[in-house]
């Protein structure tokens, strides 16, 4: 889900998920880690490591999230970001059922609740975008805080969501 090396620079990237074949085949990675977070909802990393977290389109799946979205607040640096992405398609089998039971706007709620509950003195500026939306689209928020590499990761993402399904995230950065 990030450009091919040479398009933007980037230090360390570490991918966490549950397919190691997967995680192994990303060559934008410097390394990973396999996990299922629903059976240990822990992130194997210390305290204060990243400048970023991205999730993309498995928060609908997570059955502990409030562990997770603290977690996630754990392992960022001060004034880090973490972005939720998320789309309406998902394994219905796999969603948990408040995901299956709402609508996307209902959705992007349910995130920033993650954030807030996860931490409630610990998150500023969370911000739910519409990401692939005409008139309302929030891009502008999603952009302004990255730095000029990311913010073009960011354009791409949208530009291609744009064509295709709905998109929304859900980003809040850490105090």
């Amino acid at each position: 889900h990030l450009p091919p090396d040479g398009t933007v620079k980037l230090g360390q990237v570490v991918g966490l998920g549950m397919n190691e074949e997967e995680l192994a085949r990303n060559k934008r990675l410097t390394s990973y880690d396999v996990r299922d977070l629903n059976v240990e909802p822990k992130l194997p990393y210390d305290d204060n490591t990243f400048d970023f977290v991205f999730n993309v389109v498995s928060v609908d799946y997570l059955n502990k999230p409030l562990e997770i979205f603290t977690e996630m607040h754990r392992v960022l640096k001060p004034g880090g970001t973490a972005v939720m992405s998320f789309s309406n398609r998902m394994f219905a089998s796999k969603a948990v059922k408040i995901w299956l039971e709402s609508d996307d706007f209902a959705r992007m709620k349910i995130v920033g609740s993650y954030f807030f509950y996860s931490n409630p003195a610990g998150w500023t500026d969370i911000t739910a975008l519409d990401l692939a939306g005409g008139a309302n689209n929030a891009l502008g928020g999603l952009t302004s805080g990255l730095p000029s590499g990311l913010r073009r990761v960011a354009l791409g993402f949208v530009a291609a969501a744009q064509l295709s399904d709905p998109m929304y995230a859900v980003q809040a950065t850490k105090k």
